[in-house]
């Protein structure tokens, strides 16, 4: 017996499903299907019909047809048992015997086909044979399943225990006053100042009280400051979260935390008829494992006349930067007088600049790979460990000439292991349990402040902990372009200008 095809198709001849056992195109099976309504048509009282070529066998299912396409030299016998055979899959798996439910189950319907076929020829098989290959249940698996699902919450187990007698030992070390350990890594740079003896270790926020007191002396006066201070500012955000889940507008505080900062710096409070905004944003993405993939840094100056008086003006421009950045004017602006004297004029000098507008006369970019012009690096080395992994990262600013304010390191971090345990720590620290975010806080970094690190355990894998992300925003700008004088077109008359620089991140992170 060589069976050609299997298909269920419709008294017209069109195919719902067809499964072909021999290479065939789809041209053919197609042309076989619509031929053989017509070959019916003899008034004869048979379950199968003949052709030149091929031979159908067929069994009505009320509406539809299941057909056979065999050669014509097959066994007759074995063709209409077998299509008993698929005549009685088909109910296992449609409900109603319609198209569209045929067509909701052919998946299905193809991989029973299978099990009764192969490459032609009828396998030795049974309808509940049929039944239980393609459900694939296995007990084993079931049991390996099993086996594996109580071996993670043992592991989970053993994992929360344990630290939490590493948390309890770092406690007790605390309070009998002696130095606390730090978590293996690959040190602390020198400099680096451990966390105060009143710290609080909690799943929200910690922060490192100021005030140093020793232990002795907190014993006797009950709880420590920090400690109250520490519970309370729990329980306040226990309760903004209640009012913000109830859909009430919650405004900020003065009391700025980790992922609170301001991300723009406030404009200048007295603004002259004349106001220049300096404004750079950085878009920076460095490998874990060194190495600059991509740095661009877009700068612009624009340019605001509030007074109708000044409005016939010229900047002189102060470019001092050797970064080899790319420097555009507008239209407008004159670009001969801008490169040979570095002054910004309107090629008319009749004209004005519009009034109360912003107008953006001088912009700037600069994209790079080179390492030495990344303003503040970042370099993370986690390492496994017994209970987890080790992570020690640090920062060091490259470029001393600027001040990086609220600066904030998001690190990710697993999720459902808890809390960090936090070793060796320049600055302050906020675990956020519900994004699964460790951010390290610092509310500066310039010249004498220029490298840090901290250092962390928790259980996860080398991987968890990228990429990270850095914020900041400064007062100072990358690329040494200032304004330093404004002066009238007609006689050269010095104006009074207000002026207000920014630094900002678009985007900085370690893959």
């Amino acid at each position: 017996m060589v069976l050609l095809a299997a298909a269920v198709c419709t008294k017209a001849g069109k195919a719902i499903v067809s499964r072909q056992f021999v290479e065939m195109t789809r041209t053919r099976i197609e042309g076989l299907l619509a031929a053989f309504p017509k070959l019916m048509n003899t008034g004869k009282q048979h379950t199968f019909v003949e052709t030149d070529s091929v031979r159908y066998v067929y069994q009505p299912l009320e509406k539809l047809y299941m057909v056979l396409i065999t050669t014509k030299n097959s066994n007759i016998l074995e063709d209409l048992e077998t299509l008993r055979l698929f005549s009685r899959v088909i109910p296992e798996y449609c409900r109603v015997l319609e198209e569209s439910e045929i067509s909701d189950h052919c998946f299905d319907l193809i991989f029973a086909f299978d099990e009764i076929v192969a490459l032609g020829y009828r396998e030795n098989v049974n309808l509940a044979q049929i039944r239980t290959f393609t459900e694939m249940d296995s007990h084993e698996e079931k049991v390996f399943r099993a086996v594996r699902e109580t071996q993670e919450r043992e592991a989970k187990a053993e994992m929360r225990r344990k630290a939490k007698e590493l948390q309890q030992a770092r406690r007790d070390a605390e309070r009998s006053g002696k130095k606390v350990s730090t978590y293996g890594g690959f040190g602390s740079a020198p400099g680096m100042t451990s966390m105060s003896s009143g710290s609080i270790i909690t799943d929200t926020i910690v922060e490192p009280e100021k005030p140093k007191i020793t232990p002795a002396t907190a014993r006797q006066s009950g709880p420590s400051k920090a400690l109250k201070l520490g519970a309370k500012g729990k329980e306040v955000d226990n309760f903004v979260d209640k009012l913000k889940s109830e859909g009430e507008t919650i405004m900020p505080t003065s009391g700025k935390r980790g992922s609170d900062v301001s991300k723009a710096l406030p404009p200048p409070v007295n603004v002259e008829g004349v106001h220049l905004r300096v404004e750079e944003k950085i878009s920076l993405t460095c490998g874990r494992d060194g190495g600059l993939q991509n740095m661009e840094l877009l700068g612009m100056v624009t340019l605001r006349v509030t007074d109708e008086k000044s409005g016939r003006i010229r900047l002189i421009i102060n470019n001092n930067d050797n970064k080899g950045l790319q420097l555009q004017t507008h239209p407008n602006v004159d670009k001969k007088l801008f490169t040979t004297d570095s002054v910004i004029g309107l090629k008319n000098p009749e004209k004005s600049f519009p009034l109360n507008n912003d107008v953006g006369v001088l912009k700037w970019r600069l994209q790079t790979t080179d390492e030495a012009l990344i303003p503040l690096t970042i370099n993370c080395w986690p390492s496994e460990s017994a209970t987890g992994c080790d992570v020690n990262i640090e920062y060091e600013l490259q470029e001393e000439s600027l001040e990086l304010n609220d600066v904030v390191i998001s690190i990710p971090v697993p999720s459902g292991v808890g809390a960090p345990l936090i070793g060796d720590l320049d600055g302050e620290y906020k675990h956020d349990s519900r994004r699964n975010i460790l951010e390290w806080c610092l509310p500066v970094i310039d010249a004498n402040n220029k490298t840090g690190s901290m250092e962390f355990s928790i259980a996860g894998q080398p991987n968890d902990f990228f990429p990270i992300a850095v914020t900041f925003v400064s007062k100072r700008n990358y690329c040494d372009i200032q304004v330093t004088k404004a002066t009238l077109v007609d006689g050269d008359t010095s104006v009074r200008f207000s002026s207000e620089i920014s630094f900002l991140v678009d985007k900085y992170e370690i893959l």
